[in-house]
């Protein structure tokens, strides 16, 4: 029987996408010796792009196939609860799916092992039944992976919700400190459920078999080091770790349905503009500014002289966007020779390798990062939402690739005068100088990771010779 790496993403594209491209990674470093088989849950976050993007990867890549899970169905409203709850409730309703079809593809293949993302832990003690080996897939870094490990304890120590610890600063060994109103929003409220499911995960990531993570040592050594030193878990082992990155997703993949016009005029008209002097500005496929926050950046940018490409999206989420109407008044009209607005999607991967990107200005999610990184951009830090203020705070402080914008206590608000701040900074300044050079350089170091002899080569082979080495199991 051929042996098999299983993969359980959490719903969503971008959860999808993720582990889609591990396991093209393990294919094209271990093809031979594994095939992949990607479980699919259904009835939750699912689009009609899921389903083509799955066609085109079955047809681009045979060895990979997909699970499709029968429909589960969560009544969002009953009881009322976030949206983070009603999805962690999804995935645990899935448990006996993960079991049935970990039987089925045992019954005809041998499962070496199977690969969860985090939210999916509720699959853990399943595949431990089934005597499968388990290994998360992190698909942030290994700074927030170290926090994450640290968790339990300070939930433990925790009397109150962290969204009522106004002021309140929390420490985390060997990290930068974190205000507490800037936790990930599934972890705020002690009487949201979503909260003890995170309790749950975090406390569960000792005892999974290993941690691949997306990213290389060379980016995060400081947080390498402190994992491997058991200080993030302090009263247990920690798994081993394996950085594998930078994954970065193939760009067509992530257009989805969302074709917009202007994607190409955007690269056409970065070719024109002189080397490293554009400004980049998108924050991400859940990044939606308010038209108050939107015009503070027009101000911002517009004072700053600089020229810029900047991805909008519409504050109310839906219908025709009217981009005069959102902009001060005149503002597309004096910064027409010097800038560009995009509608709601650009090419970021194309447009951070354009030679006259010089800065981009991201929320902070890992994806965005590592697209920078892998690209030699240097980043403005705005983050918005989930992990991505611990993301500033290291990009910040510990890897010093970042310029943090300073936003409002209560609702994150940032002033044109400090957008105008941030992007002069980087792109005047002898410290903007430093972290364009230091950017420039980690893209030779993310290249040399991903090379015959890199160290995210050196580890997923690693994971593998244990893949290979596992006892086979009865299902």
């Amino acid at each position: 029987m051929e042996d098999t790496i299983v993969l359980y993403p959490s719903p969503g594209m971008g959860h999808v996408i993720a582990m889609v491209e591990l396991g093209k990674l393990i294919l094209h470093r271990h093809g031979p010796q594994f095939a992949i088989t990607v479980l699919l849950t259904t009835g939750f976050a699912d689009y009609p792009s899921i389903t083509s993007y799955i066609s085109s990867i079955s047809r681009s890549h045979p060895s990979i196939s997909f699970c499709r899970f029968p429909l589960v169905s969560v009544d969002p409203a009953n009881p009322p609860r976030s949206g983070a709850a009603v999805a962690f409730e999804f995935i645990r309703k899935n448990s006996a799916n993960v079991l049935q079809s970990l039987r089925d593809i045992s019954a005809v293949s041998t499962v070496r092992a199977l690969i969860i993302d985090f939210f999916c832990t509720s699959a853990l003690p399943v595949a431990k039944d089934l005597n499968i080996p388990t290994y998360y897939f992190y698909a942030s870094g290994a700074s927030s992976l170290a926090a994450f490990l640290y968790f339990p304890g300070l939930f433990e120590r925790s009397t109150k919700s962290f969204k009522d610890q106004i002021g309140v600063i929390l420490e985390f060994p060997g990290l930068p400190p974190l205000k507490a109103t800037q936790m990930p929003e599934p972890t705020l409220d002690r009487d949201d459920p979503a909260y003890g499911e995170m309790c749950y995960f975090c406390d569960h990531m000792t005892k999974v078999d290993g941690i691949l993570v997306n990213t290389f040592e060379a980016l995060e050594p400081k947080a390498v080091e402190l994992i491997a030193s058991g200080a993030c878990v302090p009263d247990a082992p920690t798994p081993p770790v394996y950085c594998i990155g930078p994954l970065i997703a193939d760009e067509s993949s992530r257009a989805g349905d969302s074709t917009v016009g202007g994607q190409q005029d955007c690269l056409s008209w970065l070719e024109k503009q002189p080397r490293k002097s554009v400004v980049f500005l998108c924050f991400g496929s859940r990044g939606t500014l308010s038209a108050a926050q939107i015009k503070e950046v027009a101000v911002g940018l517009e004072k700053s002289g600089h020229r810029f490409l900047w991805v909008v999206k519409n504050p109310s989420g839906n219908g025709d966007m009217d981009l005069e109407a959102l902009m001060p008044e005149g503002f597309l009209e004096r910064t027409k020779e010097r800038g560009m607005v995009v509608r709601s999607w650009a090419p970021q991967v194309a447009v951070l390798r354009k030679e006259a990107v010089g800065g981009f200005v991201t929320h902070c999610g890992w994806n965005s990062v590592l697209e920078a990184v892998a690209a030699g951009v240097a980043l403005v830090a705005w983050p918005l939402y989930a992990e991505q203020h611990m993301n500033r705070n290291f990009l910040v402080q510990h890897m010093e690739m970042a310029i943090g914008v300073e936003q409002r206590d209560g609702d994150g608000f940032v002033s044109g005068d400090e957008v105008e701040r941030a992007v002069r900074e980087l792109m005047e300044s002898e410290r903007g100088r430093e972290l364009r050079e230091k950017s420039w350089a980690m893209r030779e170091e993310a290249a040399e990771a991903l090379g015959d002899f890199g160290s995210s080569t050196t580890a997923l082979a690693k994971s593998a010779q244990k893949w290979s080495g596992a006892a086979s199991h009865e299902a």
